[in-house]
């Protein structure tokens, strides 16, 4: 069984369903590449999925190490390059509420951020700062 299904729509933007929960995605070509930039581009779900990947892992060690990512934010920016045009690097800061991390919990939380599957998936070229936040 397929993963998703991807339509185009025409104008440069995808329709994408999630097979399993039938949830839905669409796509726009951004602003700088010929596209009205109106959804998310294939380029930022890209940069956005490292860092949900980041964080789902960190939710799941979480809960197997008993404390709380819970509140924590992100905020994810892409940097393109033109020749060739591609991500060339993505850099994340992520925010974690009030919880008094130990020196354990945090060195957990900074090795998922090289390790969680879609870091471990990008191409070596592709340039990933990540910074950590501890309120």
């Amino acid at each position: 069984m397929p993963t998703s299904i991807l339509k185009y729509l025409g104008n440069l933007r995808t329709e994408m369903t999630h097979v399993k929960s039938g949830q839905v995605v669409v796509t726009d070509a951004p602003f700088d590449n010929n596209g009205k930039g109106e959804a998310f581009s294939p380029t930022d779900l890209m940069s956005s999925s490292l860092c949900a990947c980041m964080i789902t892992i960190m939710g799941i060690a979480a809960q197997n190490h008993g404390f709380s990512i819970d509140g924590a934010t992100a905020e994810i920016t892409k940097i393109m390059s033109s020749e060739p045009r591609k991500v060339a690097g993505i850099h994340i800061e992520i925010k974690f509420p009030a919880n008094n991390y130990s020196d354990k919990e945090k060195k957990i939380i900074e090795h998922i951020t090289k390790t969680c599957p879609v870091a471990l998936s990008l191409h070596e070229s592709v340039s990933q700062e990540v910074k950590l936040t501890y309120s």
